[in-house]
């Protein structure tokens, strides 16, 4: 049977369209995203409809309100966890928020990095498979599949709609 972990994952704007805010996990040693830059957001609460829950992770992580969203895409990522799990991840944009962002919370420092440069930053391998598409809506929104094994990236296939 698949039970995977629901999660959300948003890549927050800068009013200029040109910056995109990520945590820089560098605070807790053990966090297996350790180093690497990364979109905020996180597990998805029993009661929480994904809409809440993408909100409720970017106002805890970020402290700012997401007023503007846009569904990006789906990933289904087995064997991704810690221990294996199963992960399958709703991707946002976050085109306009209210409030001025945390300079930092307790899983790292929150950087502004230019769009065209994220591919340069220290990321999880998979992630620069699905990066451009979040950010380029000629794209369509994406669905796919990146499985891992361990910490090893073994594929990315996807399908646009």
């Amino acid at each position: 049977m698949y039970t995977p972990i629901v999660a959300t994952l948003a890549y927050v704007m800068s009013p200029c369209a040109r910056k995109v805010l990520l945590v820089h996990r560098t605070k807790r040693e053990d966090d297996q995203h350790f180093g690497k830059y990364n979109g905020l957001g996180g597990k998805l609460e029993s009661h929480e409809d994904i809409v809440a829950g993408v909100k409720r992770e970017v106002r805890e992580e970020a402290g700012i309100e997401c007023t503007e969203l846009v569904l990006r895409g789906t990933i289904n990522w087995p064997g991704f966890g810690k221990n294996g799990e199963n992960w399958f991840g709703f991707i946002f944009r976050v085109d306009r928020f209210e409030g001025e962002p945390y300079a930092e919370n307790p899983e790292g420092f929150l950087e502004w990095a230019e769009v065209g440069r994220i591919l340069d930053l220290p990321l999880w391998e998979g992630d620069r498979h699905f990066l451009p598409l979040v950010f380029d809506d000629s794209a369509g929104q994406f669905h796919g599949v990146m499985p891992y094994e361990g910490e090893q990236f073994q594929g990315w296939w996807s399908t646009a709609l």
